[in-house]
C-alpha cells in the first residue's frame, strides 16, 4: 500500500490525522510506503517565531478568548490520541526548510524519511522548538541516522525550494487548499480521504480497499 499524504509541519489536524493513519496501519500489520507532499499553509511565515495563539485569533477571526478555547480542545483531541500536544505555546515559523529537509530526505535516505516527519511534527507541536532554525532540523535529522555535516550543507542552501512549492501549486490546480489531505493507493484502486477522519473509520476504508469492498459502497 502506497499513501501519499499533503500535510503542513505548523498544522495540528495534520499531525493528529497521521498519527491515527500510522496507528491504523499498525494494527493492521500493513506494509505501507508513504509519501509526503508539501503544502505550506502559510508561506509568508518568516524564521522569527510569532505567538500561536494570536496568530490563530487572527487567521479564524476569533477573539483571543475563543481562540484558546479551540486551541485547548484541538490540544485534547491530541492527549486522547497519545500526542502530549503543546499548540498554544509553540513557536510559529516558517515550515519552508522542514519541508525542503524531507524533500532532500525522500531522495538520500528514504528508510529514514517517515522517522524524521515524525520528529519534526514532535519538534514543533510537543517540544516547542522552533522549526525554521537549521540547527533544530539539523539536530533531528542527525537523530534519523542522517548524516550531520552533509544536511548541515544541504540546509544552508536553497535547493528543493521548487519542489516544495510546485507540491503546492499542484494541490491548489486540484482544488485543495488545507490540509491534511491523504491518497491511499492499493493495487489500481485510489482512494482519496479529505480531512481528518478517526482511526477506526481509517482502518475500515483500508480493510475495504485491501479487500474490493470499496468498490461496492461509498465511504468517506
Amino acid at each position: 500500500m502506497i499513501i501519499q499524504y499533503l500535510s503542513d509541519f505548523n498544522c495540528p489536524y495534520s499531525y493528529i490525522g497521521l498519527n491515527r493513519v500510522q496507528t491504523a496501519c499498525d494494527e493492521l500489520n500493513l506494509d505501507v510506503e508513504w509519501e509526503m507532499k508539501s503544502f505550506e499553509l502559510e508561506p509568508k511565515l518568516t524564521d522569527s517565531p510569532i505567538n500561536a495563539i494570536e496568530r490563530y485569533a487572527i487567521r479564524n477571526g476569533l477573539s483571543i478568548k475563543d481562540a484558546e478555547r479551540e486551541i485547548n480542545e484541538i490540544e485534547q483531541i491530541a492527549r486522547n490520541e497519545g500526542l502530549n500536544m503543546n499548540y498554544r505555546n509553540m513557536q510559529l515559523a516558517s515550515s519552508k526548510d522542514a519541508h525542503r529537509l524531507v524533500k532532500y530526505a525522500e531522495r538520500n535516505y528514504p528508510n529514514s524519511t517517515h522517522k524524521l516527519i515524525l520528529k519534526i511534527f514532535e519538534s514543533n507541536f510537543i517540544k516547542n522548538e522552533n522549526i525554521s532554525d537549521h540547527r533544530v532540523l539539523i539536530k533531528i535529522a542527525a537523530s534519523c541516522e542522517m548524516d550531520e555535516e552533509e544536511i548541515s550543507e544541504f540546509i544552508k542552501r536553497d535547493s528543493l525550494r521548487i519542489e516544495v512549492d510546485l507540491d503546492i501549486d499542484e494541490a491548489i490546480s486540484s482544488g485543495i487548499n488545507t490540509t491534511p489531505y491523504y491518497f491511499i493507493n492499493y493495487n489500481d484502486e485510489r482512494l482519496i480521504v479529505p480531512g481528518v477522519f478517526e482511526k477506526e473509520s481509517f482502518k475500515i476504508a483500508f480493510e475495504d480497499l485491501i479487500s474490493g469492498e470499496m468498490k461496492n459502497k461509498t465511504f468517506l
